[in-house]
């Protein structure tokens, strides 16, 4: 399985990268041909579920996620969100980590391992830089965006 990471400083505060990293909905905005639903109740937290469905038409697929850690940051302490990926395509894990940054900045760390199912291992490489190149700008439009 592919597994890639990226680090990003950004001068928000902790509570304010962490709102921004773990509102799910607003992922949809950040990713080209997808939709999010929740499908458990508000706030999130540890067994919160929702679904990403990416593509059109008979090309769409559900990237179905579970909340299994939830920690958000407190005083200085770094947040931890851990997502286990549970459907019938994509499976793997992410983790986002929100701590503490240079001149009270945020840094933020993505963490990601990554399968498809039915893809060749031969593909893990490419899989691999398309992801990060996708899921790195879809957290910059996060981060940016209030």
């Amino acid at each position: 399985m592919p597994t890639f990471s990226f680090t990003r400083t950004v001068p928000l505060p902790l509570d304010e990268a962490w709102r921004r990293l773990t509102d799910w909905p607003r992922h949809a905005d950040a990713v080209p041909l997808t939709r999010i639903s929740v499908l458990t109740p508000p706030p999130t937290g540890v067994g919160t579920r929702f679904v990403a469905r990416s593509g059109v038409g008979p090309l769409a697929f559900d990237d179905v996620m579970a909340v299994t850690v939830w920690r958000p940051p407190a005083d200085d302490r770094p947040g931890l969100c851990r997502l286990e990926k549970r459907g019938r395509v994509v499976l793997g894990w992410a983790e986002i980590e929100v701590a503490p940054g240079p001149g009270g900045r945020s840094r933020v760390v993505w963490r990601e391992e990554l399968r498809v199912r039915f893809a060749p291992r031969l593909l893990d490489g490419v899989l691999e830089r398309t992801a990060t190149v996708v899921f790195g700008r879809a957290v910059n439009r996060l981060l940016r965006r209030a």
